[in-house]
């Protein structure tokens, strides 16, 4: 496995694509940059939240992120992190998300990153792994897309109060409060906050609760006590919220460690 190594050191290798993995501590943060190639993150433990100048995603334990080629990003890690990236030159992207989207990642295609791991940088395009590196860019168009984005508007008064939000959270913030903070009639605060974010205020708080929940949640925190932080009346609205979003509990969502 090419560890400890930064895509800068290899990202002229004359390969379409490469397999990187580094180690980082609970709270690392790795400031803002961006890379020539796309790139797919994936871990088993530890949770990322990558911000844009456009949104935040966070990738939960066992799944995955990518990030399109060139996009200004910074990354946050909670709990330790062993990352995976596999690193895609720009040209072989087609098919791929144009935006950063939260991937689901299959039993298989996790045991194509483990085996990708172990080649050299400049792999044999003609025998087994080029053959393996070749099947893990068709398997990454396959990938399930996840809902555990969130976007952030562009005007900056509005943006700023969006990240105050996702710094504390609350299920029952009322929009008045964000009216009168923002001198704005509910009229023309809800048309900017849709025209801004493409969703409306309630489905955009639901949305950042549930972002701001599952790092939290993947840290070791009881359901109970990360509904009660977020407003919510009861550990069981929380779950439900959580379900009718992501399908699963928050207990069967998230790996046992």
């Amino acid at each position: 496995m090419v560890r400890k190594t930064q895509i800068e050191v290899v990202d002229d290798a004359p390969r379409p694509l490469v397999a990187l993995g580094n180690d980082y501590p609970d709270g690392h943060v790795i400031p803002p940059h961006r890379h020539r190639r796309g790139q797919l993150l994936s871990s088993l433990t530890g949770t990322l939240l990558v911000t844009t100048p456009t949104g935040t995603w966070v990738m939960p334990p066992q799944r995955g992120m990518w990030i399109p080629p060139n996009t200004f990003h910074d990354v946050r890690v909670m709990g330790a992190v062993r990352m995976q990236s596999l690193y895609v030159e720009p040209e072989a992207t087609l098919g791929l998300p144009d935006c950063c989207q939260v991937v689901g990642i299959s039993p298989f295609m996790r045991s194509l990153i483990f085996e990708a791991l172990d080649l050299p940088v400049l792999y044999d395009l003609e025998g087994r792994a080029g053959t393996l590196m070749s099947l893990i860019q068709h398997e990454m168009r396959r990938l399930p897309l996840l809902p555990l984005s969130l976007p952030l508007p562009i005007r900056p008064e509005l943006a700023e109060r969006c990240r105050a939000f996702l710094r504390q959270p609350h299920a029952h913030d009322a929009i008045e409060k964000w009216c009168t903070a923002l001198g704005m009639s509910r009229r023309s605060f809800t048309r900017l906050f849709r025209q801004e974010t493409g969703l409306s205020f309630v489905a955009w708080r639901q949305q950042a609760c549930l972002v701001a929940a599952l790092p939290r949640l993947a840290a070791g925190e009881s359901v109970t006590a990360v509904a009660m932080a977020m407003g919510y009346d009861n550990p069981a609205a929380f779950t439900t919220m959580f379900k009718r979003s992501l399908g699963a509990s928050p207990r069967s969502y998230l790996p046992q460690a």
